[in-house]
């Protein structure tokens, strides 16, 4: 039997990160994974699809920059070149993940694990099966797609995020089903290659969840770019035609059948925990797979942890990551730093991004509101880098004037939401953003600009209402 201090189940962004930092903390550390190291987000999710959508925005402002006076003649894709330049960036990120964990003293073992009991441990392997003890362990398996009746994933006709993100031309045709993050930004994707896109959402707006008046912007946005939305609609089924397939889907005027050369299945995700026989170790799960745990990530069996998508929660790379320093800190050191704030982006054409909560959500726990909001289209670099569509939104307590959250619409929204989420690890307050120096012309200036008018103080908009000022 093979013994460790700490073994760890699942290389993706969640496991790895844990490994990393344990070994660097001076545990021995054994990590099993059974495909590729960097997991579903590395390998098949976010690196490989922000490759693709990246190069889909050149193509799609190269063509917008006729308007500034640039022309270009003979713009083509070629696929075959695009994939192997993705696949080329992904594989480089596989190894210098492989080199991290080797120079932590990680070891690594290639096979399937499941719980022999609390302590014990079995990998499967091509080799045949190893029996491992431990003293601690997290579990950090991720998710995979979720399937619905009449549209299992076959590779070929009906499609997941992974296969759309390999194929070697574009679809002429593409129905979405599913309206959420992965379905919009690969549909964005192919939309800006030259494909037709219909997507079709069962709720009554895109991206659920998120607030509408930012995706009011995004549906906007995806209409300019030809894709046809139909929300409140359900996908019934499907049937093979010459060289493509009919989609059946349900709407409010009724039933239409929808020609395509493909179907992308995007509906959601569900927890990897079905192998892992939880039950031997004792750890308890809930109805739909995910390992319960509290706060601190910890599960019902003593020493053994729980993070990222195979948990409850946000699926989101970054709060595996986050959770894995956490977990991570408690194993070596016995204390366990505070998670802050998680935001989320999505990568549509314009970005959104949020952190904390909404104002609607505010409102709801019972929260004094105060909002502050600002246009991209007063930004002077966003107007020069031709992106003036979007507006920034920060929400807060009026008595305190306390940042509770904020989101943004806008070209590059995924990167400037970080300051938000830092002014709120930090307790800032609207008068903290207002009064911090931002170089002009940037568009984080936003955040300065939209603290500014909640205090009832813009600069560069007129405010909504002839109203005072917030008693600073």
């Amino acid at each position: 039997m093979r013994s460790t201090q700490v073994l760890i189940i699942g290389a993706g962004p969640g496991g790895y990160v844990a490994a990393i930092r344990l070994g660097r903390l001076g545990k021995k550390v054994l990590l099993v994974e059974k495909r590729k190291l960097g997991g579903e987000c590395l390998n098949y999710g976010c690196i490989p699809s922000k490759a693709l959508i990246s190069a889909a925005g050149v193509l799609h402002k190269a063509k917008k920059a006729k308007d500034w006076g640039l022309e270009f003649d003979g713009l083509h894709v070629d696929p075959a070149k695009l994939q192997a330049w993705k696949n080329s960036l992904v594989a480089n990120l596989n190894k210098g993940v492989a080199g991290l964990l080797k120079g932590n003293g990680v070891a690594v073992i290639e096979g399937e694990a499941s719980f022999l009991g609390p302590k014990q441990a079995r990998a499967r392997t091509q080799q045949g099966l190893e029996e491992i003890s431990f003293e601690q362990a997290i579990i950090a398996t991720g998710s995979s797609p979720m399937e619905i009746p009449g549209f299992s994933i076959d590779g070929q006709w009906v499609i997941g995020s992974q296969e759309a993100l390999d194929l070697a031309e574009i679809p002429k045709s593409l129905v979405v089903i599913g309206g959420g993050v992965i379905g919009l930004e690969i549909g964005t994707f192919f939309a800006k290659l030259g494909g037709q896109v219909i997507i079709v959402e069962l709720m009554s707006q895109l991206l659920p969840g998120i607030d509408a008046e930012f995706v009011a912007l995004v549906s906007r946005s995806l209409e300019k770019l030809g894709v046809k939305v139909y929300v409140n609609s359900q996908a019934l089924g499907y049937e093979r035609r010459d060289n493509g397939v009919a989609v059946k889907i349900k709407t409010a005027q009724g039933e239409l059948e929808i020609p395509a050369d493909k179907i992308l299945l995007s509906i959601g995700r569900k927890p990897n925990s079905g192998g892992l026989d939880l039950g031997a170790a004792g750890i308890k799960a809930d109805a739909k797979g995910f390992v319960s745990v509290d706060r601190l990530c910890r599960t019902s069996a003593e020493g053994i942890f729980a993070i990222g998508d195979v948990t409850a929660g946000p699926l989101l790379a970054h709060r595996s990551s986050a959770q894995a320093l956490a977990v991570a800190q408690e194993i070596a050191t016995g204390r366990q730093h505070a998670i802050g704030a998680i935001p989320a982006a999505v990568f549509t054409d314009p970005e959104v991004a949020v952190v904390g909560i909404s104002e609607r959500q505010a409102k709801e726990q019972g929260w004094d509101v105060v909002t502050g909001k600002f246009p991209v289209a007063a930004l002077g670099r966003a107007l020069a880098a031709g992106e003036p569509e979007g507006f920034a939104k920060i929400v807060a307590d009026r008595a305190t004037k306390k940042i509770l959250g904020a989101g943004i619409v806008a070209a590059h929204a995924s990167d400037l939401i970080s300051e938000m989420a830092l002014a709120m690890r930090l307790g800032a307050t609207l008068d903290d953003v207002a009064a911090t120096v931002h170089p002009h012309p940037t568009l984080p200036e936003i955040w300065m600009e939209a603290a500014e008018a909640g205090l009832g103080l813009p600069v560069h908009v007129l405010p909504p209402q002839r109203v005072s000022a917030i008693a600073r």
